[in-house]
């Protein structure tokens, strides 16, 4: 025997074990992956209670994977069986080609394989597909009624939101699955030889020719069947179409497509009952006529009429054929979007400042917010971060707190860990098992600085020192926690997470142990093997840190959280950090939304929420919605990373839907703590959303409607600049309403008409989750008869007047120590008109400089003022005290609205007391001349930072706060 021979003998058993091994060796590594993933999933709902969620979501998909799966593999595979049942049972000779023989001789060794691996393969595909389908399947099932019905079909609008896209893809499903068995069927007819081109010209007349037709004859009926079920949905479907003028059904829509639907849909079962009657007697011109007509009368009835009603008998008088349409998409429109009792009402704002003027809204003043969130994070970080692996976000946080007994508004952050500054390298253990956890909650005082502009911070430091009450301060969960780490150790064990950076002996570092009941733990070896696969690290498999009390934190992005604890909802891009009952917890808004209401105008969610503050989330990247609620509140626990879901909206259909789809996830609203409810808020999304739908649907005219003369529009926000075209965001603000007593903590905004830059309008909702008016929502109108400059045009105006250039002249000149940044520029109603304010930045141009607020500019009407203070703004604008009733000083007569912490004025000369006097006076005098000195030393700290000279000016402006300090003692001895 040859070496070849010997060669190939035993080369040729090899391949086959090989290549089984190999299949085998990818199939386990496959598995393994997947079971892995599911097991970790299970564990990761299971920490945070919501196993329902995972287990509900796994079964639907495996249920529908399966049963459409098997649909789809058993249409494709007995329409090919019943095809090769057919088949000739003697083969023509002679009359085919190599390539068809081979075929054939394939078909007739393994014709059940070859039939079903094709046929397996679209199954799995298709049952892959309708997985996808889960949420709307889980929504069909557990559907709610809304108790809206739609005004042309008298359907409740639940058939348009949940059955609907269901039968839409059951039906298409069916469709597709009947398509492809057709052609496959018509496949194996042709390999067999039982269909040729000489059947179908009628001289085919073999049982095998025969039977083919017949059996592609009631294929194509059931096809038929089914376009024309099809074609009835879409003539319902109509009612959630966009068309060039609005969403749901118009007067073509109703006139044309509406009936033609029903009439395509009748000659649809007119052609498939032509085509079962070809399986009876074989003229396939019967059915090719059907067709024919099926398909003329589609380009007839659904194309060209509609375009001729539309062309020549709507165009050429829209509003009066469109009235009625437009009437129900503006009643569905402000129902879908929760704006239907929005509460208009007509404002003559003044323009005329005077004395007095502000008495009225005294207790409204002082609750301006001057610290703008944008503006300050590098204030925070150089006089809050402690260390450089510590951080806070770009923009920071609105909320409220009770200080002194009263509500106030408060600019908050959290201070996280930023990984990219860790000391002692970025190694496994650093960023798995050391750097773990950010630490304290930071927050300023909104309407307070101190007098070196710096914010007034009632809480901060490490360890957390301030108002407000004992908190676990540690930040397990937050923004920027985006890996996973390993937390945990035996009692004894010496600590190794990092917790503060000078709490130990000796102020160093001090290390800590996490206690809490987040994570998986991760003791055993299935779990850890589990992780680590997961995760492709296999350090959790050999770490000695890794050991049998330790947890493994992963997904510990708040908002991640909760979007897998409840995918179906759709996320505020706000979320908040709070401390609530004695833990800092994140606080989200939880929408339900869909792009499916009845006759609701589709709304592009991201172009809606995106303005100079929030840029637009890929993720939701054109998503289409027709109606929302905020119908959860969902908090997430810093620590522990606890996932709570409060229900919000009660009588929303589509939380009670996933209520019943997913038992148990969403939590009363009765259980809502009061400290929690104190800091819940009108969320921003749904704000922004609403006001961009009130830019046109504030108006329940029809006509008013198509002209589009009175739409409202959100102007640009003048800090960012005319070119960038990004909308100003809506502001949190306290504001006094006029004609009510007392200040309300709201959502405002304003807009301008369309194309124009003067203020048209002022929106505001009632914030307070506590009020009994929460979601109110009003309006103040402006008359045309004496415009009010718009945001852009007041920001020109400040920009460009000669006593505000002047005050700000160091900072804007070429070649200054210090520039200027303007804040965020806020409208209140006040005094009977509408106030401008605007708080302006200082900030060195030198390293380690940061924002430090020096100016506010006030304006109302025709006047503008700029002072160190708020009050000295006001004072310049309403002529200070003059004309007062009251003796109190202060803007038209109201008590000042000093920052709390500007030193007290000091009395005018001859008016102080005489040495030898009483131990008040005396107190007095010495405070006087002691804020003398202060005043002094601050004029000294601001010539040093005009030249850039940080530490002088820092080390006067301390100076003086100890002189202010040192006076008030002096008063109170006194």
């Amino acid at each position: 025997m040859s070496t070849e021979t010997l060669t190939d003998a035993h080369a040729e058993p090899r391949r086959g074990p090989l290549l089984w091994t190999v299949l085998i060796v990818g199939g386990l590594i496959f598995a393994t992956v997947i079971v892995s993933r599911i097991a970790t999933d299970y564990l990761w709902f299971r920490s945070i209670d919501f196993q329902t969620v995972f287990t509900t979501q796994l079964a639907a998909r495996i249920g529908l994977l399966v049963v459409f799966g098997l649909v789809l593999f058993g249409v494709v595979f007995f329409s090919q069986l019943i095809a090769y049942k057919l088949r000739p049972k003697v083969r023509r000779a002679n009359l085919d080609s190599e390539f068809l023989v081979q075929l054939r001789d394939a078909l007739d060794r393994r014709s059940k394989m070859l039939m079903a691996v094709p046929a397996g393969i679209l199954g799995i595909l298709g049952g892959l597909t309708a997985a996808g389908m889960t949420p709307v399947f889980l929504a069909w099932w557990h559907r709610t009624p809304f108790g809206k019905t739609d005004p042309y079909f008298g359907l409740d609008a639940s058939f348009y939101v949940f059955t609907l896209p269901w039968l839409q893809f059951v039906t298409g499903f069916v469709l597709f699955s009947l398509i492809v068995g057709g052609i496959a069927a018509a496949a194996v007819h042709f390999m067999t030889g039982a269909l040729n081109t000489a059947a179908f010209r009628g001289r085919g007349n073999s049982p095998a020719m025969v039977g083919a037709q017949r059996h592609l004859s009631i294929m194509l009926g059931l096809v038929l069947l089914v376009i024309a079920v099809n074609t009835l949905l879409e003539r319902y479907a109509l009612s959630v179409t966009p068309s060039t003028l609005f969403t749901g059904i118009g007067f073509t829509d109703a006139n044309t497509r509406m009936p033609v639907a029903v009439i395509m849909a009748s000659i649809a079962v007119i052609t498939a009952l032509a085509s079962f009657f070809n399986a009876w007697r074989l003229r396939w011109s019967v059915p090719g006529a059907s067709i024919a007509l099926l398909i003329v009368s589609g380009l007839l009835l659904s194309m060209a009429y509609p375009w001729i009603i539309q062309t020549f008998q709507v165009d050429p008088s829209p509003q009066d054929k469109e009235r009625r349409y437009i009437s129900n998409n503006i009643e569905a429109t402000r129902y879908a979007f929760g704006v239907e009792g929005v509460e208009i009402e007509d404002y003559e704002a003044t323009t005329s400042a005077s004395a007095g003027q502000l008495r009225q809204d005294a207790a409204a003043l002082p609750a301006i917010r001057l610290i703008d969130p944008t503006v300050v994070p590098p204030t925070f970080e150089q006089l809050q971060q402690v260390r450089g692996y510590y951080s806070f976000p770009r923009t920071l946080d609105v909320d409220r707190y009770v200080i002194d007994g009263k509500p106030t508004d408060s600019v908050v952050a959290v201070r996280e860990l930023n990984l990219e500054s860790i000391e002692g390298g970025d190694t496994w253990n650093n960023r798995r098992t050391v750097y773990t956890h950010g630490y304290g909650m930071v927050a300023a005082y909104g309407n307070q600085r101190e007098a070196n502009g710096e914010p007034v911070f009632f809480s901060g430091g490490i360890p957390t020192m301030g108002e407000l009450d004992t908190h676990e301060p540690r930040i397990y969960f937050g923004e920027r926690t985006d890996y996973y780490v390993v937390v945990g150790a035996p009692e004894g064990s010496d600590p190794v997470e990092l917790d503060t950076p000078s709490g130990g002996e000796g102020r160093s570092e001090s290390l800590y142990t996490y206690t809490g009941s987040g994570g998986v733990p991760i003791g055993n070896w299935f779990t850890k093997a589990a992780f680590a696969i997961r995760f492709g690290d296999i350090n959790l498999m050999l770490s000695d840190r890794v050991n049998e009390e330790s947890r493994i934190l992963h997904d510990r992005i708040p908002v991640q959280r909760v979007h897998e604890a409840a995918p179906w909802l759709t996320l505020d891009s706000d979320p908040f950090p709070s401390m609530v009952d004695g833990r800092i917890v994140w606080i989200i808004d939880g929408y339900t939304t869909t792009d499916s209401f009845p006759n609701s105008q589709r709304l592009d969610w991201t172009q809606a929420i995106s303005d100079s503050h929030t840029s637009a989330d890929r993720l939701l990247l054109g998503q289409q919605v027709s109606y929302v609620r905020n119908s959860v509140k969902a908090v997430v626990d810093a620590y522990d990373g606890t996932v709570t879901l409060y229900e919000w909206d009660e009588e929303d259909p589509l939380l009670q839907t996933w209520s019943k789809a997913f038992p148990g996830a969403v939590t009363p609203k009765e259980e809502i703590s009061p400290e929690l409810l104190a800091h819940l808020r009108y969320p921003q999304d749904l704000f922004k959303a609403q006001r961009e739908i009130l830019g046109r649907y504030h108006t329940t005219n029809p006509g008013t409607w198509y002209q589009q003369s009175d739409v409202w529009q959100v102007p640009n926000d003048p800090i960012r600049g005319s070119e960038s075209r990004q909308k100003q965001p809506p502001y949190f603000l306290t504001i006094r309403w006029p004609g009510d007593d007392t200040p309300v903590y709201s959502n405002t905004t304003v807009f301008v008409p369309k194309d124009r830059e003067n203020l048209s309008v002022y929106l505001a909702v009632n914030a307070d989750a506590t009020s009994d008016d929460y979601g109110r929502m009003r309006v103040l109108k402006l008359s045309d008869a004496e415009q009010i400059a718009g945001p852009g045009q007041t920001f020109n105006f400040i920009s460009t007047n000669p006593v505000v250039a002047e005050r700000l002249l160091p900072f804007n000149r070429q070649g200054a120590s210090a520039t200027a940044i303007h804040g965020n520029l806020l409208t209140l109603p006040l005094g009977g008109g509408l106030l401008y304010v605007q708080p302006i930045y200082t900030q060195a141009v030198t390293t380690g400089s940061y924002p430090a607020l020096r100016f506010i500019v006030v304006r109302f009407g025709e006047h503008i003022g700029i002072g160190d203070t708020l009050q000295a703004a006001l004072d310049q604008v309403f002529q200070g005290d003059a004309g007062a009733e009251t003796g109190e000083g202060g803007a038209g007569g109201v008590p000042p609205v000093v920052d709390p912490t500007q030193p007290t004025e000091p009395t005018e000369p001859g008016e102080s007391p005489e040495p030898g006097g009483s131990p008040a006076t005396e107190g007095a005098a010495r405070a006087r001349q002691l804020l003398d000195e202060a005043q002094d030393l601050y004029e000294g700290a601001d010539a040093a930072l005009k030249e850039g000279n940080l530490g002088e000016f820092q080390a006067k402006t301390k100076s003086a706060e100890e002189k202010v300090a040192e006076a008030i003692r002096a008063l109170d001895e006194g």
